[in-house]
């Protein structure tokens, strides 16, 4: 069953949460975070990507990089950014996009259950990316970016968390300039805190829907700690990470479009003869042309959109085989564009769907030959991945909103 608990939150004060509050730190490139980061030296991404502290030629994977962002964590603090909350609690996150509201609870989950898959993923890491991570936790000694768990809704969780933000005024609040609200209200009670553990403690399970370089760092530092502690109790901060846990039916997953850098040799009717043989193939009646249900997809050439429908016979059964995107990379990335491993190959770039179709299009007016407009997995797709012990392809899915870094530090011993 599942573990969660309240821990000692380092927040921003109220009045600095929207200056500080910052997209996860994967979501930009290091040029990208410079840029963020001259404009508002307080985004948290300054301390998410410390080389932006750096000159741009600095070892962005430098001991010192991280270094750097321990420092800053504690001058932040000291200079009352940060306050540390004077008990373990818990919190409730409200998002709000698009007239949609998504309500999770921020709570430490146990690195325990990771390791027994009570807390199931459905993807890969890389070894660089995770070893990234892993020096920025260990370095600070704090968890400073929260993964984003999913649980299969249940009606007691909803009626208590709901009872709790009906009841009481948030303590952060605040707009942010992509018109997504964030609510923020912090749970100390006794009696509400055990409710909430013991109604939590009753799933089965929880998914990583985002985040799992983050939740394997942690991981790993836990289980570095503990080799440092070989006297812990289980008690301590390292055993467990930062996360924010919503129910299924609030969440929003986006299509993840994929854009080509290339034909791979072929022309443009050499590449519709070959996805014909693997689709059926026909004008798109609309364009751009945005996929209406599973098993359909859109495709971009020499500036016209096709409508694209996956063979029944060609489809694979199994929960991974099933995806739409599964069947994109067997039948046609691999064998037409000979892309066996989408996350290192340079000639396919990835587009999530908040960013609009049309970006597809300007891609391949840009730097891209083609596109591939993809329906959105859903969320109980995920699921059965992760019950069946299995992988998704990457860049299978895209969460709307996505969670803020800054706004929830877990300190963690040292």
């Amino acid at each position: 069953m599942v573990t969660i608990r309240p821990f000692q939150a380092l927040t921003p004060v109220k009045e600095k949460a929207a200056e500080v509050a910052a997209l996860p730190y994967d979501v930009y490139s290091s040029e990208e975070a410079r840029k963020i980061v001259d404009a508002n030296p307080r985004s948290f991404l300054a301390i998410d990507r410390p080389e932006t502290q750096f000159d741009p030629g600095h070892d962005m994977y430098a001991r010192d990089v991280y270094e750097k962002a321990d420092q800053m964590i504690r001058e932040w603090t000291e200079e009352g950014i940060f306050e540390e909350d004077g008990t373990p609690c818990y919190y409730l996150w409200e998002l709000v996009m698009d007239g949609r509201s998504q309500t999770g609870l921020v709570a430490c989950s146990s690195v325990d259950d990771y390791l027994n898959n009570i807390v199931r993923r459905h993807e890969n890491t890389r070894k660089d990316k995770e070893a990234d991570r892993t020096n920025h936790v260990d370095i600070t000694s704090a968890q400073t970016g929260p993964i984003f768990l999913a649980y299969r809704t249940n009606d007691a969780i909803r009626s208590l968390l709901r009872s709790i933000r009906d009841n009481d005024k948030p303590v952060i609040e605040f707009t942010e300039k992509d018109h997504v609200t964030h609510r923020i209200w912090r749970i100390a009670g006794p009696a509400s805190i055990s409710r909430i553990t013991e109604a939590f403690g009753k799933l089965a399970c929880t998914y990583i829907a985002d985040g799992h370089h983050r939740a394997a760092s942690a991981v790993s530092v836990s289980l570095k700690r503990r080799k440092e502690h070989p006297d812990y109790t289980g008690t301590e901060e390292f055993n467990y990470f930062l996360s924010v846990l919503f129910p299924d039916d609030e969440l929003r997953i986006m299509d993840y479009n994929r854009v080509l850098k290339d034909l791979n040799g072929y022309s443009e009717e050499e590449i519709l003869k070959r996805l014909a043989d693997v689709f059926t193939v026909t004008e798109a009646p609309e364009s751009p042309y945005r996929p209406a249900e599973k098993g359909e997809m859109g495709f971009y050439l020499g500036g016209h959109w096709y409508r694209l429908n996956v063979r029944p016979e060609l489809t694979e059964h199994d929960p991974v085989g099933i995806l739409d995107v599964s069947y994109l990379q067997k039948n046609v990335l691999g064998p037409i564009w000979h892309i066996t491993d989408p996350t290192i190959d340079p000639r396919i770039d990835f587009i999530g769907g908040i960013r609009g179709l049309h970006e597809l299009e300007r891609r391949c007016h840009k730097d891209c030959r083609a596109a591939f407009s993809m329906y959105p997995t859903s969320i109980q797709e995920l699921f059965a991945v992760a019950d069946a012990g299995l992988l998704m392809p990457p860049k299978s899915t895209w969460f709307e909103p996505k969670l803020r870094s800054g706004l929830f530090i877990h300190r963690i011993e040292r």
